[in-house]
């Protein structure tokens, strides 16, 4: 399991029934996690004095109860800010077992003797967009999201990116990779957080286990010719980490030297000792000496 053990301004207390109790900076929240099948003791107090929790609604959805949050506010990673906004389907607009791979790509670009261009697709609020640019590389930022593409540039601004080379595009991912195969342009570094379930801007819909291999296949010819990394993530328990290490294989080092590894992502549980599983990656590092 790849862990996410740096944080300061963020920790999962404890968990429970179905709920993780963290800390995002010093708001406490408790929300809903699939992983947790268990039914522990709750012995933390602040289960009982959360600042809000997210309840699921029996029709489908669910709601912030026992609201006691600002809108908004920030925390931070290593040099990295990022805005904290509690939001719809019991999101904030961060993923911190994502930090895991932050440090991974981010090393092996700051290990670069050449510029770098990463392309992050299905990008989100931008925490794997911030964390390229910070180690030096030039970004292509793509979500279908106009929402999603605005707080990526405001979590630039907070992380002090504002004139990093970071190009934000809202658009279908499929559709931008297939223009930037005809219009020639490559990047080295590959990043793919897709949805399970989500429909573009003109209501394509798209489905992970139906439609995930037919996409890697596609972005290999964006990839440079001497390409650095790729990175995968998936939320989606039917995808396992080895069914994504399959595809990565077969389309991505069918022709190409490089190392390919899966496994899951995973947050330290504070009162446990333990650690959570929170879904899963496929790493390849090419390898072109």
């Amino acid at each position: 399991m790849w862990i996410a053990d740096k944080w300061e301004d963020y920790t999962i207390l404890d968990t429970s029934s179905g709920e993780k109790l963290e800390l995002w900076g010093k708001y406490s929240l408790i929300r809903p996690d699939p992983q947790v099948i268990w039914k522990s003791e709750k012995k933390n107090p602040l289960w009982r004095s959360a600042d809000a929790s997210y309840k699921r609604s029996k029709s489908g959805g669910g709601a912030w109860c026992e609201n006691k949050l600002p809108e908004a506010w920030n925390i931070s990673y290593r040099e990295l800010t990022f805005n904290i906004k509690p939001m719809g389907f019991k999101h904030t607009g961060l993923f911190p077992e994502q930090a895991a791979n932050w440090d991974w790509f981010s090393e092996l670009i700051k290990n670069e003797k050449r510029p770098v261009k990463v392309l992050n697709l299905f990008a989100y609020t931008g925490g794997a967009t911030v964390a390229a640019a910070a180690a030096g590389a030039s970004v292509c930022h793509v979500d279908a999201s106009r929402g999603m593409v605005a707080a990526a540039k405001e979590n630039a601004r907070l992380s002090g990116l504002s004139n990093a080379p970071i190009r934000y595009i809202v658009d279908d991912c499929k559709k931008f990779v297939e223009r930037e195969i005809r219009r020639g342009n490559k990047y080295d570094g590959i990043i793919m957080d897709p949805p399970s379930y989500g429909r573009g801007p003109t209501g394509e819909v798209w489905k992970i286990e139906e439609n995930i291999d037919d996409f890697v296949k596609l972005v290999t010819g964006v990839l440079s010719d001497n390409p650095l990394f790729f990175l995968l993530n998936s939320y989606t328990t039917g995808l396992s980490a080895s069914t994504m290490k399959y595809i990565a294989t077969l389309r991505l080092l069918g022709g190409r030297k490089g190392i390919c590894e899966a496994d899951e992502l995973g947050l330290p549980v504070k009162d446990s000792g333990l650690n959570l599983p929170c879904g899963s990656s496929v790493r390849v590092v090419f390898q072109n000496k």
